[in-house]
């Protein structure tokens, strides 16, 4: 994927590896867990990717490496055609303020002996966003941003609920003025009364404040209403890219396909059967001893070929130059 002067992130060949032990006394390291297995793609300012796979994919892997949040084993990561992949924590510090992330569990992520008005303040003060004499004011702006009342500051996390609390976590990745959100599941451990709200609060919030935003969800519906591009994820491989509605038309990917499938219908005349293909009751994981497509033991257009060599992502033909999949047999 080649990247222009509108690209604000690109990932080229990202590794992130886990070595795998075995022993009670002596541990030993037996195999490599490939969690994130050259992971190649770019996003353009202004453009909401989502993530797409079943959780244990490598997605949540992948965005903490994107933030340096953990190591990478190898690949380059490029922030507004800045290489920060070996950039050290004093470096790191501009960056992050300009890429944010939203975390699945509001209530994990924010410090329960804080108050509404600490854990916001904390990040303006760090950065200087404003004068210390503004800086009431600004997190006033930030909690009118999220829908929230700023009679609620002096608050602690426990006092409001699931979707508040998630408010709160958006206002904090919103308090240092970034350009680009990572949201990792930021609705999946939320009732599904409030998941609408914030879904349409970080829609609402992109467009008024000009956001680059990477979602990240195993929910296809999800994605569908978010995000305009979507990359389909597998076992730390990347299996399909393109347009949101062109993947969801169109889809190439035997894996994608399924996921579409699974997507619930509230009319029981559009439900579509599910996708025959050979079963397996666990998400395949690709160490260094399994070769061949991550997709092999459960696709149902497999062939031999497939068993050997891992198919690269590829232009698919009459549909779109920008739709990619990884896949021999279509």
């Amino acid at each position: 994927m080649s990247s222009n002067n509108n690209t604000i992130l690109k990932i080229e060949n990202l590794k992130v590896f886990f070595p795998i032990y075995k022993g009670i006394f002596i541990k030993r390291k037996v195999d490599t867990l490939k969690a994130v297995n050259g992971v190649t793609f770019t996003v353009n300012k202004g453009d909401s990717l989502g993530l797409a796979g079943e959780s244990g994919c490598g997605k949540s892997t992948l965005a903490k490496a994107l933030l340096k949040l953990s190591p990478s084993t190898a690949g380059s990561i490029y922030f507004k055609q800045q290489n920060i992949t070996h950039f050290s924590e004093h470096k790191l510090r501009k960056t992050r303020k300009q890429l944010q992330i939203i975390f699945q569990d509001p209530y994990a992520s924010l410090n329960p002996r804080m108050t509404v008005l600490k854990i916001l303040a904390e990040p303006i003060l760090e950065y200087k966003i404003v004068p210390k004499k503004l800086l009431l004011n600004k997190v006033f702006e930030l909690m009118n941003a999220v829908g929230l009342s700023p009679r609620l500051i002096h608050k602690y996390p426990h006092e409001f609920s699931g979707g508040q609390r998630q408010r709160v976590a958006i206002a904090r990745a919103l308090s240092v003025n970034p350009q680009m959100l990572i949201a990792d599941e930021p609705v999946s451990a939320l009732d599904i009364s409030v998941q609408a709200q914030i879904l349409n609060l970080i829609i609402d919030l992109q467009r008024k404040m000009g956001l680059t935003l990477l979602f990240i969800s195993h929910n296809l519906a999800v994605i569908r209403y978010v995000c305009n591009k979507t990359a389909v994820m597998y076992a730390g491989k990347i299996l399909e890219t393109g347009k949101t509605e062109t993947i969801f038309s169109s889809p190439a990917h035997p894996y994608t396909k399924s996921l579409i499938d699974a997507v619930p219908s509230a009319d029981p005349n559009l439900r579509k059967p599910l996708s025959k293909s050979p079963k397996q009751t666990a998400l395949f994981m690709q160490t260094s001893s399994t070769p061949g497509c991550v997709y092999y033991s459960r696709c149902s257009i497999r062939t031999d070929k497939c068993s050997i060599i891992q198919p690269e992502l590829r232009p698919i033909s009459n549909i779109s130059s920008s739709h990619l999949a990884a896949c021999y047999n279509i």
